[in-house]
């Protein structure tokens, strides 16, 4: 048996999704590729010093929750100025910063 009120949400939702993925090429198609070229070169950059901004200024709890986020900090970035490895440096100062937190502080 076929239930058409859940067939009218299904197509309702394919829809909304079909042009939620849609819209980005519809509002980019006039700009010009220099735009897109540029913001894709700096938008990395920008969102990853967001998230480290909100990973420094969220905490709390002293200098046990302080010393290993800047400890890992560093090491992200050292490792990133050193190899130019984004992967290698994201999971090492992950790896410092959960063996700070559960085997040190």
């Amino acid at each position: 048996m076929f239930d058409v009120h859940a067939g009218y949400v299904v197509l309702i939702a394919g829809a909304i999704t079909g042009l939620l993925r849609f819209i980005p090429f519809i509002a980019f198609a006039t700009l010009r590729p220099g735009f897109i070229l540029y913001l894709g070169r700096v938008l990395p950059y920008a969102v990853m010093a967001m998230l480290a901004v909100y990973c420094l200024r969220a905490g709390g709890g002293g200098a046990g929750a302080t010393v290993p986020k800047i400890l890992a900090s560093l090491t992200v970035i050292v490792l990133h100025v050193w190899r130019r490895n984004t992967l290698l440096s994201t999971l090492a100062g992950t790896v410092l910063y959960m063996f700070l937190v559960q085997c040190v502080f």
